[in-house]
């Protein structure tokens, strides 16, 4: 349950003021279909979180514990860092095209918007920490989906009214505090 839990709260908050949070409010803007949307943004997150978690289980195996340990602390450190950098959506959106529809370009887009992004970055380091892959999975999903959804109906009232510095700074700072503790061996993490 932590690993459900602790990627559904990561990846929501890290999610916030992201390029795919962005990408939502302008594919909500653009077709005016949200469920279509949704659905898209769905799929491609399951799929990108999916290989990540895949990817973070096999690098818990190939390392030892004690390298692990530091590769995973490490890695949250740094997503720490990242998070304080703010996103913005790059000018060649692959959603500009519509031979594939609604929901076809939505998936399309989140699925390469999120390679090397920092939610699935994060993804990879918490599938290597938890054991439970589908946990961390199916929280990173939810997560993805909790700051995705209200973005495409919502839009801009909530980037206005929201300090995205103050939410990067909050989930900054819970990367960190993983970090350290991974770090730190607090509580035989590993």
């Amino acid at each position: 349950m932590e690993a459900f839990l602790v990627s559904t709260g990561v990846v929501a908050l890290g999610e916030m003021g992201d390029k795919t949070q962005l990408l939502a409010m302008l594919l909500a803007a653009r077709f005016r279909k949200p469920l279509p949307i949704i659905a898209g943004i769905l799929v491609a997150t399951l799929a990108n979180h999916a290989l990540a978690g895949a990817v973070g289980g096999w690098v818990a195996q190939a390392l030892g514990p004690h390298v692990l340990r530091w590769v995973v602390g490490l890695s949250f450190l740094a997503v720490a860092a990242w998070m304080l950098v703010p996103d913005k959506v790059d000018d060649d959106v692959p959603g500009a095209r519509l031979r594939l529809g609604v929901f076809g370009t939505t998936v399309l887009a989140f699925f390469i918007a999120e390679m090397g992004d920092k939610t699935q970055i994060a993804t990879v380091a918490l599938a290597a920490r938890y054991a439970d892959i589908v946990a961390v999975v199916a929280g990173s999903t939810l997560g993805m989906m909790l700051a995705n959804v209200p973005a495409i109906f919502l839009g801009e009232r909530i980037a206005r009214r929201l300090s995205m510095r103050l939410v990067h700074g909050i989930a900054a700072a819970i990367f960190a505090v993983l970090g350290l503790l991974t770090l730190l061996n607090v509580g035989q993490l590993f």
